[in-house]
């Protein structure tokens, strides 16, 4: 997939240009938290879970994928910019969480 950003839905990989995604509008609406959290599933990975205005969880991210999405940013700046790359990219399927 290159430099493109994947995504795992329903356990298959799709590339970032096969999924729809809501508006920033929307996404800023629906997201409550974006949580930095351990991957139980693979041990030493850190992955951004992102939570809903009624903590629901509705989707992650991969720590390493976003860190490396958002590029060099300073240091002083590089929360909001993992925010806005985030709330960029919830997956409309989001929704149905």
């Amino acid at each position: 997939m290159g430099d493109q950003l994947a995504f795992f839905v329903e356990g298959e990989m799709m590339a970032e240009d096969e999924l729809k995604f809501l508006s920033y509008d929307k996404a800023v609406a629906l997201v409550g938290a974006i949580q930095e959290e351990e991957d139980i599933d693979r041990p030493n990975k850190r992955i951004l879970t992102v939570y809903s205005n009624t903590d629901r969880e509705l989707c992650w991210f991969d720590f390493d994928d976003i860190m490396e999405a958002v590029g060099d940013v300073p240091k002083g700046e590089k929360k909001e910019a993992v925010q806005n790359y985030i709330l960029n990219h919830i997956p409309e399927w989001a929704l149905e969480q």
